[in-house]
């Protein structure tokens, strides 16, 4: 390998801020920036023109988790058709969550390379594309495959949006819009049965992926006229090259990276996997992975729990049982999401204006009550097959806590990765995606051999263990590890 090569694979993954461009000329570069009132720097476009943007990713981030669910109220009607067990079919969301946690691996460093457009646009419509062959599968093998590779770009939305908003707002006004985002990929695993079972009611289970095709193309098409550009790197870059193109000057910006494109993409694909490793992302993951697996084990079951006696619903009723955690979603949103910016503002303020990661994560532990209460509620009163109005109540409050776990770990992410908000969430997503595939396929045995109420309560006790990792991180998140070219902080951020 030359010299050169050898030292640029040498750099710190994570220190490209400040780099210094090795191949400029003799003469000094001059300095390229965004000046306050530029409408390129999105940081300053209008509340308008950046909810645009919010918009077209959150249909994105809602859509694909809509599908992994969307057929979950046609299961047994899915494997008769395609003469398959219904375990076989519940594979298929396997294959579709696990890949829509691969997919942030690979998208979310491409937007961190070529802009978050380009990456959006594409993804999507493919992903659009791919729902033909799945409403035409004729086998439960087709089904598998076609599901598994619409989850990698399907994840587009979920990949960038953190990274997308992060571009577009400050940190003390950021947790809001994001609590609005995030609805999106929380939401859609609870309105995909509630769609999916009007749908296989008054339809056919194919006609799901087909409403999914036409609204994912209108998506695809709002995306392509109306998505902006909002990664700062590549529109500097632009300018700069517009600049050098006027004067025949050499210009360069804060963090300019002029090495080979293959050298910086294949330096970028490893940063997620670079930055999952390191504790925080590793231990909030597994408080995400064990909320995703616990959701989806339970959603997938639904059907299950409540079309037998004493109950008996059909499915378009199942469906409507999952407007509870909906409305959960909804109040953790409107009411304590916000408060996430309110209590980082206010510690910020208490530390002489010095902002800390940490601050994000206070009210995380409303959620580490209410996310064991809940599923120790559900597991017992859906056992002893109380009325079906107490047994869902408990996923309000589960809904309520799982918003707000999930809204400060990833503002946690963002504000620990800032630049790199994009491959911090992605390297977060991974394990959650594994788990929340991966589980459902064995919770049905363990709800039969155990009875839903010691089954469920696993998940409950899970739950109850790792509580108490948004306190431990608050109090010793500040001596985490940092590049070695610096000291690690002491425990009061000094």
């Amino acid at each position: 390998m030359p010299p050169r090569e050898r030292d640029e694979e040498a750099r710190p993954l994570l220190s490209a801020e400040g780099e210094q461009n090795s191949y400029q000329n003799e003469e000094e570069p001059l300095q390229v920036s965004f000046s306050k009132d530029e409408d390129e720097n999105p940081k300053e476009w209008s509340r308008r023109k950046r909810l645009i943007n919010v918009f077209i990713i959150a249909f994105m981030a809602i859509l694909s988790p809509l599908a992994s669910s969307m057929f979950t109220p046609g299961i047994q009607q899915i494997a008769k058709d395609l003469g398959s067990s219904e375990e076989a079919i519940i594979a298929t969301t396997t294959g579709f969550v696990i890949f829509l946690g691969v997919g942030p691996l690979v998208l979310a460093p491409l937007s961190e390379t070529f802009g978050r457009r380009i990456v959006y646009v594409a993804s999507f419509a493919i992903f659009t594309l791919l729902q033909i062959p799945t409403a035409l599968a004729p086998n439960a093998a087709t089904l598998i495959v076609v599901r598994t590779i619409s989850g990698f770009f399907g994840s587009v939305g979920i990949a960038n949006g953190g990274g997308t908003i992060n571009d577009m707002y400050e940190p003390h006004e950021r947790a809001s819009i994001f609590g609005w985002y995030l609805l999106g990929p929380l939401l859609g695993p609870t309105l995909g049965p509630l769609f999916g079972g009007i749908i296989v009611n008054r339809l056919n289970w194919r006609w799901i992926y087909w409403i999914l095709t036409i609204v994912c193309a209108f998506n695809t098409t709002v995306g392509y006229f109306l998505l902006r550009e909002t990664y700062a790197p590549v529109l500097l870059n632009k300018k700069r090259n517009l600049l050098e193109q006027q004067t025949g000057r050499k210009y360069t910006y804060e963090g300019a990276d002029d090495r080979p494109i293959w050298t910086k993409l294949r330096q970028s694909m490893k940063r997620p996997i670079v930055i999952f490793i390191q504790p925080i992302v590793l231990v909030m993951s597994f408080y995400q992975a064990l909320i995703f697996g616990t959701t989806y084990s339970i959603f997938t079951n639904m059907q299950s729990i409540f079309s037998e006696m004493p109950y008996f619903f059909n499915s378009e009723q199942i469906g409507l049982l999952y407007l509870f955690p909906g409305a959960g979603f909804l109040f953790s949103v409107w009411f304590l999401v916000p408060r996430i910016d309110t209590v980082f503002n206010r510690l910020t303020e208490k530390n002489g204006g010095k902002s800390m990661p940490e601050y994000r994560l206070p009210l995380a532990n409303i959620g580490g009550v209410l996310l064991p209460v809940s599923l120790f509620w559900f597991a017992w009163t859906v056992q002893y097959r109380m009325h079906w109005a107490v047994c869902m109540a408990s996923t309000l409050f589960y809904g309520i806590g799982q918003v707000v776990i999930f809204n400060s770990i990833q503002n946690y992410y963002i504000d620990s990765f800032s630049k790199y908000a994009a491959s911090a969430l992605a390297g977060g997503s991974v394990f959650r995606s594994i788990v929340g595939g991966v589980v459902p396929l064995f919770a049905p045995t363990v709800f039969d051999k155990l009875g839903y109420g010691w089954g469920i309560s696993i998940f409950a006790f899970l739950a109850v263990a790792v509580a108490p990792s948004p306190i431990l991180f608050y109090y010793y998140g500040p001596r985490r590890a940092v590049p070695s070219s610096q000291k690690a902080p002491k425990a009061n951020g000094a």
